[in-house]
């Protein structure tokens, strides 16, 4: 997929989906490490 897809997406996640930053991830339930994850993967593939 293109660089640009994945720059809409993460500004989509941005605006729908929760903040997770000030959280410790080892007290994170598994919903929160999946969106978590979900964010970080789209962000890496954005910067790519």
């Amino acid at each position: 997929m293109t660089r640009a897809f994945f720059k809409v997406l993460t500004k989509i996640n941005k605006l729908m989906l929760p903040s997770l930053y000030k959280k410790e991830p080892g007290k994170l339930s598994t919903l929160q490490k999946a969106i978590l994850g979900y964010r970080y993967w789209a962000l890496i593939r954005s910067l790519k």
